[in-house]
């Protein structure tokens, strides 16, 4: 692979021009303007289960406080009585008479109430509560949420439920994710329990480049491929069964496709020549897109699922890679090309015709990724900046108005949209080396997931096969 297609993934290519970036009016829209306010103390467990509440407590609040969805009542400002089941609550005695010049008594507390929770200093709309128990081999969770705005108990109950795990740490995990899904249901939230991001991570050895895959809190990192070589741009099929990446595990970059199933290679037909990379899988999950230089010079083609009728896509004297398919439409993507001199962002129906350039070549655009509305991409960027400083930006492909979401923090590049459209998985050197982080798609609620080695080109994908 030559240095000039190396526009996948990799800061310090260089800019000619750099102009200041503008901003602009294209958001993606998180939540309602005005969040509800969440107030969730911690959770106390009986017997073997009080081990593992440390875990259950920061997977519940971190669930809840990355979805974008809540403010989160501070827990410095928690009453002291903290009710762990409906029956915790008690009604408190009317006030007693006021006297003349004093304040207004306030009621008289038998417990915990309502009001401790909805009037200040906590000031929140609801509740999550419970509690947890070992019985057997099993953790189990008893949780409620409560609008604590209304006036009595019978209305206050939005639901309560019971939430089985096994006994121990990951299953500590599953029964906060699980009460965090259900919490978000009832906002009409989308829980990203049971999605993957699959990243490349050079932490298996030197000179050794692997796919690897986690939780979308971070957790459960672990090796997806063993081919002991250079394996990277990851691409996950829409039905969360296959991964495509490039490998150079046969001598040349090629094509693999590994079922993520049976953990097994899958037949595919990837010709040799000296680039094969950046495979994307269209929305109906029955082809692969990627970039070749079978031809000559590195550009898009199409093959069956395994990897037959190979056939080009758009005829260029540049490079072009990164193909990425409309998940709505189906008839369009997005590529990188290097036509117009500087790599830049263009679109092209699937057939080859109506190629129109996206961005405006300024600096160097590349990594484009569909949001799941299949209106906006988020891409990489030097606008603006020192040569090689990428930053992720959003644009609405119809009017190709920007809204700039990281500045000047390193290099930010291969953003990839969460299944709720709302999160952004990204590599970023910002930490003084490059690892995974995510963030909400108005730039806000940073999160570092990785730290171990170097890890590059994240994908989110919307479902992990079992």
């Amino acid at each position: 692979m030559t240095k000039r297609t190396v526009w996948i993934g990799f800061c310090g290519l260089a800019a000619v021009v750099l102009l200041a970036a503008q901003q602009s009016d294209v958001v993606i829209t998180l939540t309602s303007s005005q969040r509800s306010a969440i107030a969730v103390p911690d959770f106390r467990g009986a017997g073997d289960a009080q081990a593992f509440m440390g875990v259950f407590n920061q997977t519940l609040w971190k669930d809840l406080e990355s979805s974008g969805m809540y403010a989160m009542a501070p827990k410095s400002m928690y009453p002291l009585q903290t009710p762990q089941r409906p029956e915790d609550f008690r009604r408190p005695l009317p006030a007693p008479p006021a006297r003349r010049g004093a304040p207004p008594p306030k009621p008289i507390s038998q417990g915990p109430w309502l009001t401790d929770w909805s009037e200040p200093p906590v000031k929140a709309g609801y509740l999550a509560f419970g509690y947890t128990a070992s019985q057997g081999d099993q953790i189990v969770l008893r949780a409620w949420l409560y609008n604590v705005l209304q006036a009595d108990l019978a209305n206050a109950q939005v639901f309560g439920k019971t939430y089985l795990g096994p006994l121990g740490e990951a299953g500590a995990r599953k029964v906060a994710h699980d009460f965090a899904a259900d919490i978000l249901k009832q906002f009409g939230g989308v829980s990203l329990v049971g999605s993957k991001i699959y990243f490349v991570s050079n932490r298996s050895g030197r000179g050794i480049k692997e796919i690897w895959s986690m939780d979308p809190d971070g957790a459960n990192q672990k090796q997806v491929t063993q081919y002991k070589s250079i394996t990277f741009t990851p691409a996950v099929s829409p039905d969360g069964t296959r991964l495509a990446f490039t490998t150079f595990q046969p001598g040349n970059p090629a094509i693999f496709v590994f079922s993520l199933e049976t953990g097994r290679r899958l037949p595919f037909y990837s010709p040799a020549s000296s680039v094969a990379t950046t495979p994307e899988f269209t929305p109906d999950g029955q082809h692969v897109l990627l970039a070749s230089s079978i031809g000559g010079w590195t550009q898009i083609f199409m093959a069956n699922l395994e990897g037959s009728g190979l056939r080009r896509i758009g005829f260029s004297s540049a490079i072009d890679i990164e193909p990425k398919v409309n998940p709505k439409s189906g008839s369009e993507m997005v590529f990188v090309s290097g036509r117009s001199g500087l790599p830049q962002i263009y679109r092209m129906n699937l057939d080859g015709a109506d190629v129109s350039r996206l961005t405006t070549g300024e600096g160097e655009a590349v990594n484009p990724a569909w949001h799941p509305d299949g209106q906006h991409i988020a891409f990489a960027w030097t606008r603006g900046y020192a040569p090689g400083n990428y930053n992720i930006f959003v644009m609405d492909v119809a009017s190709r108005q920007v809204n700039q979401l990281t500045h000047g923090a390193g290099c930010n590049q291969n953003p990839s949209w969460a299944p709720d459209g709302v999160h952004i998985v990204f590599a970023s050197n910002r930490s003084g080396s490059t690892q995974i982080w995510t963030m909400l798609a108005d730039g806000t609620q940073l999160q570092q997931l990785t730290t171990q080695g170097l890890n590059t080109m994240p994908v989110w994908s919307k479902q992990r096969a079992e």
